[in-house]
């Protein structure tokens, strides 16, 4: 029946003239997806990604989110941190390092930080203890 369906439905969609498909933009299905699971970060766009942090002491973190939740942080090569991100808001951004899980889907402190990007275009993340990083989003 569901092969039915398929094979009716491509048919249908055969028929359209080429101007109705012109006027349809398709957002490829993995994408927009993505964007629903993964939340929009501060910049407006999806979360997952890589990503420059300069803390406030002057360390540079390269970090690498996930599709499916999890991260990798480093500094100079080396992984420093690993484990769950989650974007509640454009402005918040949570984490819960791996270190912090009481068991394996149990966390036991979520780390939330106040994320903008300034009149100046640039992009902070403010943890709560009020210390300040710069975030850049790379090409990976």
């Amino acid at each position: 029946m569901r092969k039915l369906i398929l094979v009716a439905s491509a048919a249908i969609l055969a028929g359209c003239s080429q101007a109705a498909e012109e006027e349809v933009v398709d957002e490829p299905a993995e994408e927009t997806a993505m964007m629903d699971e993964s939340g929009i970060a501060a910049d407006g766009q999806p979360t997952p990604g890589m990503y420059r942090v300069t803390s406030s002491d002057g360390n540079v973190y390269d970090e690498d989110l996930r599709t499916d939740g999890t991260y990798t942080q480093s500094l100079n090569g080396e992984v420093v941190e690993t484990g769950r991100w989650e974007q509640k808001s454009p402005s918040q951004y949570c984490y819960t390092a791996d270190e912090a899980y009481v068991d394996d889907d149990t966390p036991a402190e979520q780390q939330c930080n106040t994320e903008q990007i300034g009149e100046d275009g640039v992009w902070t993340s403010t943890n709560a203890a009020g210390e300040t990083a710069v975030v850049e989003r790379v090409e990976s």
